[in-house]
């Protein structure tokens, strides 16, 4: 299909008084004219000693600048069409108050309706409308127009207004017809590692953040929880072939040689400033490698970070292993985004554990159980049922439920919260079975404080709430880890409430009242 034709070019010189062919000719003529009076006149130029004006007469000057204006004319200030293409076109934002006659016209000209009625027909694709106009809001509006028609159904449901879709260009999400807006609660105070806490929570579960807010008052007024990073590293791990499986031993013997990591890592690590290769370990079936790299990526979440310093390793590594075939770039053995028994034992991110001893009068006051019950429904159910499921890293109550409230909020990746949410929840009587010991540990939260989704403002606001909005200054980062551990806390405060109101049979109650809305439901249908 044929797109809608470009606008005129725009050309400088039309803004004189006289025709551009003529002014053009009188300053050819004024050059030549000029520059033929004084190539004969250079020697006696040059012998004036001491040069300066009392040694040219009154013509030397009027033919010196003669000469000087033509040629300003021809190459610096308007020129002529073979020496300066036309000017391209600036943006619309810089044409707010020029005179009508003056605003340079859109790349694609046409009003909204002549405009949506191409990208119906296909003359104009719809992923090029951003580009094409210039205007992200209004491509935007043209987009969702065409598909409410295309479709026969309205979007007027989905806000479009009050949103800044440029933030969004090239980053976050194409194609945008609108957005999704998503209610915020915050849960708190939660003291942990010293520092109290208000944690934001997207969700439309009901319970959800009133549930985790009662664990964090709990873990508040015992003292408090303590964190610890057990390990900090992205993964990225490439499927590569060989012609047999023992070349493809030798390359896995060769990656795993201590010697050789330091010159790999020092071709890894080049790629970004904040990229450090740590460990390479290997998988191999058949003739078939795959390369784990393990690496700190500062304060992002470090993907992308990962992927370039390891295509950069296989383009060094194909030299020496010529034979060496590039499946691709990420063959499964990260896992990201799966459940993966290789995330659970060896962690993929940051790798928390976190733990706090609830008091016994805090467990009957605040909890509503008793510390005897929560320890033997831990077991029952966190432990010996997920067992009986065949978990994957779902020894636990509810701990995706927290994550994914939390990554949303933050502006974190979502469906990372598959990994992210593998979680033990281990719960024990001590103080001669006063107090309740409560800890998760997490071996694959993936977060970032940098990149992804946090950029946008609300997004940015509620890091900037947890005091982690941005790279960290004086420690690369240390933003990006303490974001793990909150996100620890706040699961811990989560499988704490949600524990204590399966003990105490207070589950079904608390949904009926909070998650479950009798607007537009008749009484006989509750």
């Amino acid at each position: 299909m044929s797109s809608l034709p470009a606008p005129p070019p725009v050309a400088a010189p039309n803004v004189l008084p006289l025709p551009m062919k003529l002014l053009n000719i009188v300053a050819w003529v004024v050059f030549l004219l000029s520059a033929y009076h004084l190539w004969p006149s250079t020697e006696r130029l040059h012998s004036i000693p001491h040069f300066h004006l009392k040694g040219l007469s009154v013509l030397d000057l009027s033919v010196i600048l003669a000469f000087v204006s033509s040629l300003l004319y021809l190459f610096c200030f308007f020129g002529i069409p073979f020496l300066q293409p036309d000017l391209p076109v600036p943006p619309p934002s810089e044409c707010t108050g020029m005179d009508e006659k003056f605003i340079v016209p859109e790349v694609l000209p046409g009003s909204d309706e002549e405009i949506v009625n191409a990208v119906i027909s296909g003359e104009v694709p719809s992923h090029a409308l951003e580009k094409q106009l210039g205007n992200s809001r209004r491509a935007a509006s043209i987009r969702r127009e065409a598909i409410q028609r295309t479709i026969g159904r309205t979007l007027d449901g989905l806000p479009i207004n009050n949103f800044d879709y440029d933030s969004i260009l090239g980053r976050c999400c194409e194609l945008p017809v609108g957005y999704v807006q998503l209610p915020v609660g915050v849960a708190g105070p939660l003291l942990l590692d010293g520092l109290e806490y208000y944690v934001p929570m997207a969700t439309t579960e009901g319970c959800l953040v009133a549930s985790t807010n009662r664990g964090c008052k709990a873990i508040t007024e015992s003292g408090g929880a303590i964190s610890t990073i057990l390990r900090d590293g992205m993964t990225r791990a490439p499927a590569v072939r060989f012609e047999t499986a023992a070349k493809a031993a030798q390359l896995k013997f060769f990656l795993e040689q201590p010697e050789n990591l330091e010159t790999i890592a020092h071709i890894f690590n080049r790629s970004s400033r904040y990229a450090r290769l740590q460990v390479i370990k290997c998988g191999l079936a058949g003739r078939y490698l795959y390369m784990r790299f393990v690496c700190g990526t500062g304060d992002a979440m470090g993907m992308n970070m990962v992927s370039k310093g390891v295509q950069d390793v296989l383009e060094f590594l194909q030299d020496d292993f010529p034979d060496m075939e590039v499946i691709s770039i990420s063959g499964n053995y990260c896992a990201d985004k799966k459940p993966a028994a290789l995330n659970w034992i060896e962690g993929r991110g940051k790798s928390v554990v976190c733990e706090a001893t609830i008091k016994e009068e805090i467990v009957k006051k605040v909890l509503k159980t008793d510390v005897a019950s929560l320890v033997e429904l831990n077991v029952i159910k966190n432990l010996a049922g997920s067992a009986m499921a065949g978990a994957m890293g779902g020894f636990n109550a509810h701990a995706s439920n927290i994550v994914t409230a939390i990554f949303i909020a933050t502006g974190q990746d979502p469906a990372q919260n598959v990994e992210s949410s593998h979680c033990i929840t281990m719960m024990e009587a001590v103080n001669g079975g006063r107090n309740l010991h409560v800890s998760v540990t997490m071996p694959c939260i993936e977060v970032g404080t940098v990149g992804g989704g946090t950029h946008l403002s609300a997004q940015a606001a509620c890091l900037d709430l947890l005091g982690v909005k941005g790279a960290s200054v004086d420690s690369p980062g240390a933003n990006a880890r303490r974001l793990a551990t909150i996100v620890a806390g706040a699961v811990l405060a989560g499988e704490l409430s949600l524990m204590s109101a399966l003990a105490a049979g207070q589950l079904v109650k608390s949904h009926m009242k909070y998650n479950r809305s009798s607007k537009g439901i008749s009484p006989k249908d509750i």
